[in-house]
């Protein structure tokens, strides 16, 4: 006997409110009995960390604890849980006792099964499942249950953190046998999941911002050498250069949120703050993506980091600004064909927060800058870092009649209007590297809210303004890929029966329920 799940897989990727539909085959060679069989969807985020994994200081303090230093913990919360029994059908089940079983001849069978994904996790009232039969490493690991359980917005398909992270997605199917010295066949199919992105605010014109001032050293003109026949030369004033105090402003929309596969919105600003009438050329720039995962299994944490480099280009020699445009206070914006071209790659997962996980970014820009005339550059080379934390949204917007709806059950007189400041910030300089040293501010426009304006109640979720009568978003479907893993795993319990009994995933079950 074997059994394989057969998906209709219409999209890379499945998203909140989508249907997943497909057929369990299983196919006889000879006549058995079975007593169900049952398909399950769920979703589950696993989390793996060892003391030896934690920087030093946290790992004298566990040493210190009662477990000691070379434990490992193991958390697991099963994010999503649907069941589904398609066979025996549901008249026989009502008809048939407790514990029937049914004994089927050779051949091959075919049974339809159809989900939907919810929008939120459910791993509060789903304890039970992720806590028993969790068993992962070579040392049989067992999942301790845990009660801290945040409901939030399903995750994304997560991996890329082998050994300490994972959240996946999958079908399952159990053929129930009832004798009890024989196993149960089972097989899984895994698919990619990406979220609909949360509610936006109303659009502004407002910029977030990290800022940065450089003051060039002056040159040094070393006087010319007397000789025989010449007299010793001093640098005309007229000729001397004064080098230029600029501030480098990376600007994103506020709040700072991108899309997955979309290019950056992103403005880059040289402003000149002195009367200096030399050139200020742009050398290189590097544009990074950077990804922090905090990591927690039970008392265990840490931050592990990941980045992209969305684009990098040196020896650019490119003056900014114009003839009409060289005074100073007035911005030159670097041009922006040099990565408004270049979506965001395809792996990188929306920002999200659940139990064990959380993912955010940052993204830094390193500017290159030096001065000079065009036949006449000076040699000094200023590398300025800008770093702004941005959230990624997975572009999939929610349907308008869900904004409709939740916008009726949270009217928009229960919040008054904050009164918008224009925030003006111009760092102070100090004795530091360098002839000035470089300051960092990163901070959008503010506002201010009387406490008596606040709500008494937080906005409503997708779970309190949604039913189960909305059906699937139209619109476009993000790219979003994961690394490669196998999407079946066929065999009785992992083994025989066609299987070649490895599981190639972050964290293999032995024990599956």
């Amino acid at each position: 006997m074997s059994v394989n799940i057969q998906l209709d897989r219409p999209h890379a990727h499945f998203r909140n409110l989508d249907f997943i539909t497909g057929k369990v085959i299983l196919t006889i060679l000879n006549n058995e009995t079975i007593s169900a069989i049952v398909v399950k969807l769920e979703g589950e985020s696993k989390t793996r960390l060892a003391v030896s994994q934690l920087p030093p200081e946290e790992q004298l303090v566990q040493a210190l604890g009662p477990r000691g230093r070379h434990h490992a913990e193991l958390e697991v919360h099963k994010l999503l849980y649907k069941v589904s029994t398609v066979f025996p059908a549901e008249h026989l089940q009502r008809a048939a006792p407790e514990n029937s079983s049914y004994t089927l001849p050779a051949g091959q069978y075919e049974y339809p099964f159809q989900f939907k994904i919810p929008f939120n996790n459910d791993c509060h009232n789903n304890s039970l499942f992720a806590n028993s039969n969790n068993v992962a490493g070579l040392l049989g690991e067992i999942a301790r249950a845990t009660s801290r359980h945040v409901k939030t917005t399903l995750p994304p398909s997560l991996n890329g953190l082998p050994g300490q992270a994972e959240i996946r997605y999958f079908v399952k199917v159990t053929v129930q046998r009832p004798a009890f010295y024989k196993e149960n066949f089972r097989a899984t199919a895994t698919f990619n999941f990406l979220p609909i992105e949360p509610p936006r605010g109303p659009e502004n014109r407002r910029e977030s911002y990290a800022r940065r001032q450089y003051q060039f050293a002056p040159k040094i003109d070393v006087p010319s050498k007397s000789g025989p026949f010449r007299k010793p030369t001093a640098p005309s004033p007229s000729t001397v250069v004064i080098p230029p105090n600029v501030s480098i402003d990376s600007r994103l929309p506020d709040p700072a949120i991108v899309n997955c596969n979309e290019p950056l919105p992103l403005r880059v600003l040289i402003t000149k703050l002195n009367g200096s009438s030399a050139t200020i050329y742009l050398q290189m720039l590097n544009i990074e993506l950077i990804g922090h995962t905090n990591i927690r299994a039970h008392q265990l944490q840490r931050t592990d980091s990941v980045s992209w480099v969305i684009m990098s280009a040196s020896n650019l020699r490119m003056p900014l600004g114009s003839r009409d445009n060289l005074g100073p206070g007035r911005d030159m914006e670097i041009d922006a064909n040099l990565w408004n071209q270049i979506p965001i790659p395809n792996t990188v997962a929306p920002s999200f927060e659940t139990c064990n996980l959380t993912r955010n970014y940052s993204l830094d820009i390193k500017v290159g800058l030096s001065y000079g005339s065009s036949n006449n550059i000076n040699p000094e080379l200023t590398i300025q870092t800008l770093r702004m934390p941005i959230k990624i949204y997975s572009g999939i917007a929610p349907p308008p009649e869900l904004l409709a709806r939740m916008s009726d059950q949270w009217p928009a007189q229960a919040v008054a209007q904050p009164q918008l400041q224009t925030s003006t910030h111009t760092p102070t300089s100090g004795p530091s590297q360098g002839f000035h040293p470089p300051q960092q501010s990163s901070q959008s426009s503010q506002f201010t809210t009387s406490p008596q304006t606040l709500p008494e109640d937080s906005p409503p979720s997708y779970d309190d303004a949604v039913g189960n009568d909305y059906g699937p978003v139209d619109g476009a479907r993000r790219d979003y890929h994961q690394q490669p893993q196998r999407a079946s795993y066929p065999g009785a319990d992992g083994k025989g029966s066609g299987g070649s009994g490895v599981d190639e995933r972050l964290f293999p079950d032995s024990g599956r329920p």
